[in-house]
This record gives structure tokens, C-alpha cells and sequence, in this order.
């Protein structure tokens, strides 16, 4: 009987597969014709073929969107492949990445899962045979980060076995997941911010002191609990709910999470709270864990909806003119009137808060997604070249504007159309996509280049330098969630996948037929958890 439900359990598997691969390519064959006319036009970064999209169908708009992938990938393969990333403007790889210079291939695991929603199957094949035949972690000899390897690596490769059911996929998360694993060694078991896959060390970021970061050690937990259902293995979904256990019976100070914790006595560092770097994703995850696991875990929701309420009581602001803001806390106290960037997640985050659960707080979750997405695409509006700039600030007569140089950048980065896509999808208000649009625009203009795409050094020039990077996340995410803000609700929907921090889409538990768990009577074998 096991047999037989195995097998019927794969079949539907295949069907649902073929389903979606047969979904995608007739979203891109549908745009085969528009892609031919506006190759005959001009180059993609023409300001008068973008201008002629302005009133064009949705097809169209989606078809640049593969095309820009397209040139993102093809460049990286020509200058840079097997590499971290690449750097567009010298065309070469980029050697000072977070990942280093070792042949991780950070763009291609980072890029996979885009690649394969977008119909892109022959780049796809030809990523996938890299991962199977040249991607060994074990093999590299500096330090890595524990949540980018996760959310980018662990997260990449579970996203692409879920869409296609390739044991290679899984078999690599694991592979990664492993090495990552001593890290966890301490009295509390939250693990160190730096490993070596090679000779086992670890460590902390010399700026943080001896203390782990909670937008790092908390955002850890859909990668390996999701991985231990698929592979069987306990040992991942234990780590993260030891983290979990800590954080849930911590004190925390007037309810907030301080942005620092030591690992070896389990105590805050300084008490700095933010939704924005060192923060963010901490709080993103409270929330999707309990979406991934279709509601059973009702500790996570919980802990979500108790930091919200203090978050929101204690941080949100509003600007003279209207605009909300999440501000920066130290010492229970408004620390800086800014907003990162990163902090443009938010408005998604709280918006699929209002949707899946009614509550008393839906109502204000909703408003506040709909205040924060506005404000941050104001910060978009508000610079000559059309894109947000890393941190902006709210100090006197200055609203949703940068005033440090190194705030003035623009890094390629996602977290404002990740909320103009959810926000799309919630309430399908025509704003989110024509902000989406003009996103598209100021990329073709501005980051655009030969070799691939660059990030800006001052959002504020009409001709802005670049900074000659073109991030893994850029295809990962960027490009990804623009492609599904002018995609059907049917491509990843909301109700069957939920997105990593890294956009990485993980089937829900129950709800989605591709969440692939493995058989509780299987054997594990050998170290390398081949089933």
C-alpha cells in the first residue's frame, strides 16, 4: 500500500510539474511575436522604444522583463561564469562579493528559480548541469556567511527542487546545510555569523563584537525546517527551533527584539531595534514560517502579531506631510529618523499579515502596508533617476530623501517591488503596477550597460556613476518580482508558495501538491543525505 501511494504521490507530482512548465511556456510564447518587433525597433535600453511601452499590454511589458533577465544571465556566463558575480561595467567577475572570490556560483544558484518561472529552460539546464557537476562548498577555504549561504544557497536549491522534483537540487541544499552546521555548536545553540566549510571555523563580523546578528539567526528557519521534510533528516528543523525557543523566552525590552544577541550566554547586545538591516527579515519569518507550515505553527504567529503590536506602537511615524515611516529605536527611544531600503519589505510583509488571518489588527496591518509601500515608492519618485536610495531620512524640511553619500546608492535591490507585487496581487490597484513600470524604465535607463546591470552611486544625478556590481539578488529577486507583478495570479500563487527572503519560492505544507516530503520509512545511507 505504501508503494502504491508513493507511487501515486509521484505521479501527481509529474502532472503538476508538467502543468506548470506547460503554464509558463505559453506565457512565453504568447510574447514570441511582441519579442521580435521590439528587437526590430531599437536596443532594450532605447528611451523611446521604453516610452512606447507606456500604454502597451501586459505581455509586452513581461517580455522585457525575460529580455532583461536575459542579458543579466548572458553576461554573467560570458564574463563571469562559474563566479560569485559579475562586475558589468569592466566585464569580469566580481571577487569581493559577500561570497568571496571562490567558484560558489553565486548568480547561477541565486538566478535558477527566476530562470525557470521566466521559461527560460535552456539556461536553466545549463545552470543546473554547473550545480551537479562543479558546485562542492566543502571545497572553499574562506569564510562564509551562515544566513546569505542559506537564504541564497539552501533557499535557491530547495526552490528548484520543489519546481522540478531533481534530487540533485535537494541533495546539494543538504550538502550546504551540512557544512553550515557546526556553526550551531554553542551553549545556546544560535549559531556564529561566519564559517569556513573547509576547516570548520567559525566566527563573528568584527563590528558586531561577540555578538550574532537576529535578522541572521532568525532567519534561518524556512530553509531547514523545509529541508528536513524533504530529506527526512531531523537534525536541520532542530537547530532552528533551538533558535526559536531562545527567542520566544528571552525578555524582551518593552516587547522588541534588540538587533544584537551573544550566542554563548543568550543575551541582548546593545539595544538597538530596527525592521531594517539587522532586523528585517527576523520579523518576515515569524510571520511566512507559519504561512509555510499551513498555520501549525501557531508560535511563530504569535510571536509575529506581539512584536507588530509593539513595532507599530513605538516606530511607525508620520512625516509633517503625511508620509509613514518605520523609525530606528535604541534604549526604548527614537534613535534616527530614517528608513533603510531593506525596510521597503515591509509593506508586503504587512500585508499578507492582514490577509491570512482576520484578527484585530488586520484592518491596521493593511493600512500600514498601503502607507509604507507609498512612502517608499515616494523615495523612488522623489530622485532624478527614478530609484530609491539605500537609507532615506526624515528631518525637517527633508522627506523621504537621502542626505549621507553613502545612503545616495542604489544596489540593484528588491524590497520595494517585492511590496508592489504582494500589494498587487492583495488588491489588485492599477498604482502598483505602473510604479512597477516605471521601476522598469529607470533599470533600462540608468543601470543598464553593456556587460549586464550596475547599481548606482547617487540616485540623484541625472546621469548617475555606476558602481560596477551586478548583485546575485538582481535575479533572484529584482527581476523576479517585477516579472510577477505583470503575471498572471496563477503563476505562484499566494495561497500555495511562500517566499524566502531571498524570493525563493517554498511550496506551503498541504496546500501544495510540489511540497515533496520525503517518506518517512526512507533510509538515510550515507553522510552526503542521498536517499
Amino acid at each position: 500500500m505504501r508503494k502504491l501511494v508513493r507511487l501515486l504521490t509521484g505521479a501527481l507530482s509529474f502532472i503538476v510539474t508538467m502543468i506548470l512548465l506547460v503554464r509558463v511556456s505559453q506565457l512565453d510564447s504568447e510574447t514570441d511575436s511582441a519579442e521580435h518587433r521590439m528587437e526590430r525597433s531599437a536596443r532594450w535600453g532605447n528611451m523611446k522604444t521604453l516610452e512606447n511601452f507606456s500604454q502597451t499590454n501586459i505581455t509586452e511589458q513581461r517580455q522585457l522583463i525575460v529580455e532583461m533577465m536575459r542579458h543579466a544571465w548572458n553576461n554573467y556566463k560570458l564574463y563571469a561564469w562559474g563566479k560569485n558575480e559579475l562586475k558589468p561595467m569592466t566585464k569580469r567577475a566580481h571577487l569581493t562579493s559577500v561570497f568571496g572570490g571562490g567558484d560558489l556560483g553565486a548568480t547561477i544558484v541565486d538566478g535558477m528559480d527566476t530562470l525557470y518561472v521566466m521559461g527560460l529552460i535552456d539556461e536553466f539546464r545549463e545552470g543546473r548541469d554547473w550545480i551537479a557537476e562543479h558546485f562542492h562548498i566543502n571545497e572553499i577555504d574562506s569564510d562564509l556567511s551562515v544566513f546569505e549561504t542559506t537564504i541564497r544557497f539552501v533557499g535557491g536549491l530547495l526552490s528548484c527542487y520543489a519546481l522540478t522534483g531533481d534530487a540533485v537540487f535537494r541533495d546539494k541544499a543538504a550538502e550546504v546545510a551540512d557544512a553550515l552546521l557546526p556553526a550551531f555548536e554553542t551553549p545556546t545553540g544560535l549559531p556564529y555569523a561566519l564559517i569556513n566549510p573547509s576547516n570548520k571555523a567559525n566566527r563573528q563580523y568584527h563590528w558586531a563584537g561577540a555578538n550574532s546578528i537576529l535578522s541572521e539567526v532568525g532567519t534561518l528557519h524556512l530553509e531547514f525546517t523545509y529541508l528536513s521534510d524533504v530529506t527526512g533528516k531531523d537534525v536541520y528543523r532542530q537547530k532552528v527551533d533551538r533558535i526559536r525557543d531562545v527567542l520566544h523566552n528571552i525578555q524582551k525590552p518593552e516587547g522588541l527584539y534588540p538587533n544584537y544577541i551573544n550566542p554563548r550566554n543568550g543575551q541582548w547586545g546593545q539595544k538597538h531595534t530596527s525592521l531594517g538591516a539587522l532586523g528585517d527579515s527576523f520579523y518576515e519569518y515569524l510571520l511566512k514560517a507559519w504561512i509555510l507550515s499551513d498555520n501549525e505553527d501557531v508560535q511563530a504567529r504569535e510571536m509575529f502579531d506581539e512584536a507588530m503590536q509593539a513595532a507599530l506602537d513605538k516606530m511607525l511615524r508620520t512625516s509633517p506631510s503625511g508620509l509613514a515611516y518605520l523609525a530606528e529605536v535604541k534604549y526604548g527611544r527614537i534613535f534616527e529618523e530614517k528608513m533603510d531600503h531593506l525596510s521597503c519589505f515591509a509593506g508586503g510583509m504587512f500585508a499578507l499579515a492582514s490577509t491570512t488571518m482576520s484578527n484585530s489588527l488586520s484592518e491596521r496591518y493593511m493600512d500600514v502596508a498601503r502607507k509604507l509601500t507609498h512612502t517608499c515608492h515616494e523615495s523612488y519618485d522623489r530622485s532624478e533617476t527614478k530609484l530609491g536610495p539605500e537609507a532615506f531620512r526624515f528631518s525637517g524640511a527633508v522627506e523621504a530623501r537621502a542626505m549621507k553619500s553613502n545612503e545616495k546608492m542604489y544596489l540593484l535591490r528588491p524590497e520595494t517591488f517585492e511590496s508592489y507585487f504582494i500589494m498587487w496581487r492583495l488588491t489588485k490597484e492599477q498604482k502598483y503596477r505602473d510604479w512597477g513600470w516605471e521601476a522598469v524604465q529607470a533599470l533600462e535607463k540608468h543601470c543598464r550597460v553593456e556587460g549586464g546591470y550596475t547599481g548606482l552611486l547617487n540616485v540623484y544625478h541625472a546621469s548617475p556613476q555606476g558602481d560596477d556590481v551586478q548583485q546575485s539578488f538582481f535575479l533572484a529577486e529584482t527581476l523576479k518580482y517585477l516579472y510577477l507583478l505583470f503575471s498572471e495570479d496563477s503563476l505562484l500563487p499566494l495561497n500555495e508558495w511562500v517566499f524566502n527572503t531571498e524570493a525563493h519560492p517554498l511550496p506551503i505544507k498541504n496546500r501544495n501538491p510540489l511540497y515533496r516530503a520525503a517518506d518517512k520509512t526512507a533510509h538515510i545511507v550515507n553522510e552526503s543525505n542521498q536517499i
